[in-house]
């Protein structure tokens, strides 16, 4: 009797061993993947996206702003889209108004073969003085012009980079009385430009340009990549001023500060809003070892 006792609570013993490991299971609660660094997420993109009117920048807070233009439909759209929510939600999509464009066209202006840009800044170097503008309009011709007929010689173009750059320096002739170093601002007045910097996230800033005059806005994104129809072009400074074609070169500028050179965007100045990119003055100096005055 004893033993049959012993039996039957040995057995009770592990049937309650069996209940309590059955009710009482290991903790496995859900892990959330890591989320991907600014930097990974813009080597990603310059990986894997390569469409035409698509652009990226970090933001402040550390997120991934992707924007795409209104050519950007159909399963460019979806295919863009697909790529970017693989990333995360460190990345945010925005569009743009209107097209991604470069600013340059023919018309009235600086003229080189058929296009129009605007001088950006006047520089210097060992005695021979120079001028800024857009690469993708030194890409269009080595002389450049004061009149659209092509009878007033400006200057000789030395060198171009565009595209993954979007800058050009073109000489003025040798002996040439010095230029001056200002900014015009197309309402009679011009602004004296002494040094060069890289604008802060947030800078009130100005642009000129030989299409539609002076215009403000301000910093809404460095270190910008744009993927334009012919050609990308990294680290561009984003603003919220206008331009309209014709303007590539034009100077972004605050007091007496160089920022940049009017890269392309989209929108014109007749309405409200637009997305204009600069390349920063400072890697074009850097480049051909010229400085402002």
């Amino acid at each position: 009797m004893r033993s049959s006792t012993i039996r039957r609570s040995a057995v009770a013993l592990a049937a309650t061993a069996l209940v309590a490991t059955a009710v009482v299971p290991a903790a496995a609660d859900p892990v959330k993947p890591p989320r991907l660094s600014a930097a990974a997420i813009s080597s990603a993109l310059a990986r894997d996206v390569t469409t035409p009117g698509t652009a990226w920048q970090t933001e402040p807070d550390g997120t991934v702003l992707v924007s795409y233009d209104s050519t950007v439909t159909g399963d460019k759209l979806t295919a863009l889209t697909a790529k970017t929510r693989r990333l995360g939600d460190g990345v945010k999509l925005e569009k743009l108004p209107g097209k991604l464009q470069k600013y340059a066209t023919g018309g009235e202006g600086t003229y080189g073969g058929e296009y129009k840009c605007s001088v950006g800044f006047n520089v210097y170097r060992k005695g021979r003085y120079s001028f800024l503008t857009a690469g993708h309009c030194g890409n269009e011709a080595s002389t450049w012009y004061a009149d659209p007929d092509h009878r007033v010689k400006l200057g000789t173009l030395q060198h171009s980079s565009y595209p993954y750059n979007d800058y050009a320096l073109v000489n003025y002739p040798v002996g040439i009385k010095k230029p001056g170093g200002s900014v015009y601002l197309y309402n009679g007045k011009s602004q004296d430009i002494t040094r060069a910097t890289t604008p802060a996230f947030g800078t009130y800033v100005y642009r000129s340009g030989v299409t539609s005059g002076l215009h403000s806005g301000r910093v809404r994104g460095l270190n910008a990549t744009v993927n334009y129809g012919d050609g990308r072009i990294t680290g561009l400074i984003r603003t919220s001023v206008c331009a309209e074609p014709g303007d590539s070169g034009g100077p972004l500028f605050s007091g007496r500060s160089a920022y940049g050179l009017t890269s392309g965007g989209t929108g014109d100045c007749k309405t409200p809003g637009g997305v204009t990119y600069f390349q920063p003055v400072t890697e074009a100096l850097k480049a051909y070892g010229v400085v402002v005055y």
